[in-house]
């Protein structure tokens, strides 16, 4: 059997371990860019707007005062909820393309 028990003899584990390590880097400051990074989504025509960073974090929700109506706070909790969905979903998307630009598309379990 060749050499390190693989075929072709050249598997390098010292080379692979460096790779790891340099991925793992680059993912770290990937992610710490990404919460910098936002994403805006609107529910209502605007009425509401969400920003959540690329952490998934939400950090900023603005609501239009013609929104308000204390009759009708249901509306108002659905445009809520809806923006925030809305935010979190750009914001994992947003994540996913990064980390897939780091791996050069390669989807690997348990990354992100």
């Amino acid at each position: 059997m060749p050499k390190g028990g693989f075929p072709g003899g050249n598997f390098n584990v010292n080379q692979m371990m460096k790779q790891a390590q340099k991925m793992q880097q680059e993912m770290a400051k990937v992610q710490e860019e990404l919460q910098n990074k936002t994403v805006e989504a609107t529910a209502g025509g605007g009425m509401v707007t969400v920003v959540a960073n690329g952490k998934k974090e939400l950090v900023d929700i603005k609501i239009d005062p013609q929104v308000v109506d204390p009759d009708d706070l249901e509306m108002l909790q659905d445009l809520v909820l809806a923006a925030c969905n809305e935010a979190l979903h750009k914001a994992e998307d947003m994540m996913a393309e990064e980390m897939q630009k780091l791996t050069g598309g390669l989807n690997i379990p348990g990354l992100f």
